[in-house]
C-alpha cells in the first residue's frame, strides 16, 4: 500500500542504482580476486568508506549520534552480514556470477519462513508457493548430483539465510536505528573482522597451498600500487552507492514494490557476467533464475 510521502519513482531509481552498483562491485570482487585477500578488500574498502559515510551521515543531520542506540544487536547485525558477504565472496571465483546471484537472491523466501518461525507472521498460500517456485529453481540451477558435487555451489545458499537472520534482526531489533548509522556499523565491522583475520594470518602463516581459495582467504596482502588503489576506490564506491540507495529506496517507496525491483541485480549480475567472464548461462539456469525471481516477488509482495 502506498502511503503518503512515498516517492514511488525516487524510489524505483534508487534501488536499480544500487544493485548495479553493488553487482558491478561483486563482479569487480571475482574479477581481482585472485590479486588481493578478501580480509584485504574488508580493511581498505571500508576504511575508504566510513568517512564518506560520516560526512553523510552528519551532512544531512548534525544532531545525529553516530552510535547504534542497541548496540549488541546492531553488532549482530553486522557480524551476520560480515560472514554472509564472506560465504558469498568465496564463492564466487568458482561459480558463475549469475548462478551466485540467482542463489543467493533466495534470500526473501528464507525470510518468508523464518518470519513465520521467528516473528510468528503466517505465511499463506503465496507465501508457500514462493517457497516452493523458490526451492525448484534452485534445484534447476544447481542440479546437485553426486558425482559432480560443489561445495562451493552452496555457499550463496548459507549466504542467503544469513542474510535472512540479519533482515529478521533489522525488523525486530534494529528497527528505530537510522540507515546510515546501521550502515557505518557494518562497516566498522567489516575493518574489525579483516584486521582480525590478518592478524591470524600472520601469526598463522600465509599460504596459497590449497588452490586459489585459500590464496584469497589465507594469502598475503597484495602490495598498493596505483592500480589497487583505483580498484579499492571503485570497491568503495559500489558498496557506498549500493548502501545508500538501497536505504533511500526502502525509505521513499513501499517495500514490496522496492523489492521486486531489487531483483533486476539477476539481470545486471548476468551481464557482467557476459561481458567480464564470458559466462553464457543455458537454458535451464535461466528457466531457474526466472523460478526463483517469481518465487521472491511472491514473497515480498506477500
Amino acid at each position: 500500500m502506498r502511503a503518503d510521502g512515498d516517492n514511488i519513482g525516487l524510489a524505483v531509481l534508487a534501488v536499480v542504482l544500487a544493485v548495479f552498483a553493488l553487482s558491478l562491485g561483486d563482479a569487480s570482487i571475482k574479477r581481482f580476486s585472485v590479486d588481493f585477500t578478501l580480509w584485504q578488500i574488508f580493511v581498505v574498502r571500508s576504511a575508504l568508506a566510513v568517512p564518506v559515510l560520516i560526512a553523510v551521515a552528519k551532512a544531512r543531520d548534525r544532531s545525529l549520534s553516530l552510535r547504534p542506540g542497541i548496540l549488541g544487536w546492531t553488532a549482530v547485525r553486522s557480524l551476520l552480514l560480515v560472514f554472509m558477504w564472506v560465504a558469498y565472496y568465496v564463492a564466487l571465483p568458482h561459480t558463475e556470477l549469475s548462478v551466485a546471484a540467482a542463489a543467493y537472491y533466495t534470500t526473501p523466501i528464507f525470510i518468508t519462513l523464518l518470519a513465520a518461525l521467528l516473528v510468528g507472521d503466517r505465511v499463506g498460500a503465496a507465501g508457500w508457493t514462493a517457497v516452493f517456485l523458490g526451492f525448484c529453481g534452485v534445484l534447476l540451477i544447481l542440479r546437485p548430483r553426486a558425482d559432480a558435487f560443489n561445495a562451493h555451489t552452496l555457499l550463496p545458499l548459507i549466504s542467503a539465510v544469513l542474510y535472512a537472520f540479519a533482515m529478521i534482526l533489522t525488523r525486530t531489533k534494529c528497527r528505530d536505528e537510522h540507515p546510515l548509522v546501521l550502515s557505518l556499523a557494518l562497516n566498522l565491522t567489516f575493518v574489525a573482522v579483516g584486521a582480525a583475520a590478518t592478524l591470524l594470518t600472520a601469526l598463522w602463516g600465509p599460504t596459497t597451498a590449497g588452490g586459489e581459495t585459500q590464496g584469497f582467504l589465507h594469502g598475503p596482502w597484495a602490495a598498493m600500487g596505483t592500480r589497487e588503489w583505483l580498484v579499492m576506490g571503485l570497491l568503495a564506491t559500489a558498496i557506498l552507492v549500493g548502501s545508500v540507495c538501497a536505504a533511500v529506496a526502502y525509505q521513499a517507496g513501499p517495500p514490496a514494490i522496492v523489492a521486486t525491483f531489487d531483483f533486476s541485480y539477476l539481470a545486471f549480475a548476468a551481464l557482467w557476467g557476459l561481458l567480464f567472464f564470458g559466462e553464457v548461462p543455458d537454458g535451464v539456469t535461466v528457466a531457474g533464475m526466472v523460478l526463483i525471481a517469481v518465487a521472491g516477488i511472491l514473497a515480498v509482495r506477500r
